[in-house]
């Protein structure tokens, strides 16, 4: 065979098998492209805060930063105290102190939701018309002078019948304050709790669309959380994954799934002394919570633990211990997100992630680096692997837990590069793996 010449390939198929099996299954692309999209692509926060409505104020972020850093400041001063509390090496133990610090400084909470459910209760109408529209009016000013958490929003009442028209009205006194002050805010997140039946999420989604319509904005503008509290939501009558369902239900404007650790614990008979975020049965619901949402563009958030640290320096060194525990847990789990209730739960908050990612950085920028460079090493990775490593690197940057000088130099690949492994779109990601099969 001359140079430049190929050898020619059989094959036993017409082309016109192929179009038809395209042709057959182009109703089905559409429906992978539509429930499927992948990750947004945008941060997520690490945790969420919640402060009741009537407690919320202007300084309510500053306040929780200041009194964590006092806890640290009383429990554990230094670098090596709070390395030794939470049994962090000594390679760890400087950067991590310094970052908690420093992001208790700067950015004390990253998602806060000022709650008008349990952690408010009920209350005259009068009372809670105000309290909502006095929301509406600091939060609009926090992102208007630059003192907001990166998410806020509010958590309203349920969809069920003894407080709906109170949780739509709260909603919508809210909602219309933000517009009366300029607009929504892109971190506008809302919650719905309780949420049993899909035929609520789809009731959600009625509202919010005729809340866009009558303030002229664009359809789908208004996303909001489902939170996952009952039994009911997780499996249904009919032996269905309900949460799958609610997702469906959502048509596109669900942004994230929490789970709503001891409502859960005790809608199954667990009793209060075992509720927590490492029982079976919440390692249970937050699997099919996660298997549902994979994929969907829906997050999947933790709960929180109700032992707080409070109190002499022994008993907040033991609640330090529980919290970090739990959240390198849900870490390891891929749960991203969970909930904390209060001040003194963020330094351990941020000390694990910190930990989490600074500790497994060195090795996934290196697996990262070579396959960018295609690379030899002793781990073939595939194009997942380079997603989920870029979603790493990504993760630990938007927390603060990484520099983006340092993923450069050890990866050599700008945040872009890192965007374009950690989202490829789907046929790109399909193309890409045969590819590397084939070599």
């Amino acid at each position: 065979m001359g140079q430049g010449q190929q050898e020619k390939v059989a094959t036993s198929l017409a082309g016109a098998v192929s179009e038809e099996i395209s042709a057959s299954l182009a109703p089905v692309d559409a429906e992978l492209e539509r429930r499927y999209p992948g990750d947004p692509g945008t941060r997520q926060p690490v945790h969420t805060v919640y402060v009741p409505g009537d407690v919320f104020a202007a300084d309510t972020i500053r306040s929780w930063g200041d009194q964590a850093l006092a806890a640290l400041d009383q429990h554990a001063p230094d670098a090596a105290s709070f390395a030794a509390v939470l049994g962090l090496s000594d390679e760890l133990a400087e950067p991590v102190h310094a970052r908690v610090r420093a992001k208790l400084q700067s950015e004390p909470i990253e998602d806060l939701r000022v709650d008008f459910e349990d952690g408010y209760g009920p209350r005259p109408d009068a009372e809670e018309d105000e309290a909502a529209a006095r929301a509406a009016r600091l939060i609009a000013q926090a992102y208007e002078n630059g003192t907001a958490a990166p998410y806020m929003g509010i958590r309203m009442k349920c969809m069920e019948a003894p407080v709906r028209d109170r949780g739509i009205r709260t909603l919508d006194i809210f909602l219309t304050g933000l517009m009366e002050a300029g607009g929504l805010p892109e971190g506008l997140v809302l919650t719905l709790p309780k949420v049993t039946y899909p035929e609520q999420v789809t009731a959600m989604v009625r509202l919010l669309e005729e809340f866009e319509k009558a303030r002229g904005l664009e359809s789908g503008r208004i996303g909001f959380e489902i939170q996952i509290e009952t039994s009911q939501s997780i499996l249904a009558a009919d032996g269905t994954a309900t949460v799958a369902r609610m997702i469906q239900a959502a048509d596109g404007r669900a942004t994230g799934l929490h789970y709503g650790t001891f409502d859960y614990s005790a809608c199954l008979g667990v009793s209060a002394a075992y509720q927590a975020s490492d029982h079976p049965a919440a390692d249970h619901a937050k699997a099919v919570m996660q298997v549902a949402a994979a994929g969907t563009g829906v997050r999947v958030s933790d709960g929180s633990t109700n032992v707080l640290p409070v109190g002499p320096t022994a008993q907040v060194h033991d609640a330090w211990r529980l919290h970090y525990g739990l959240t390198r847990r849900a870490l390891a789990r891929a749960y991203y997100q969970g909930w904390d209730m209060h001040p003194g739960h963020i330094p351990t908050r941020y000390a694990a992630v910190f930990a989490f990612y600074r500790e497994g950085f060195e090795q996934a920028a290196a697996r990262l680096a070579r396959y960018a460079n295609r690379a030899g090493g002793d781990v073939m990775d595939e194009p997942a692997t380079a997603k989920a490593l870029s979603g790493y690197l990504l993760r630990g940057l938007d927390c603060g837990a990484l520099d983006i000088a340092e993923v450069a130099r050890a990866t050599g690949l700008t945040r872009s590069d890192l965007e374009a492994f950690a989202a490829p779109r789907r046929g790109d990601l399909t193309a890409s793996s045969k590819q590397t099969s084939a070599t």
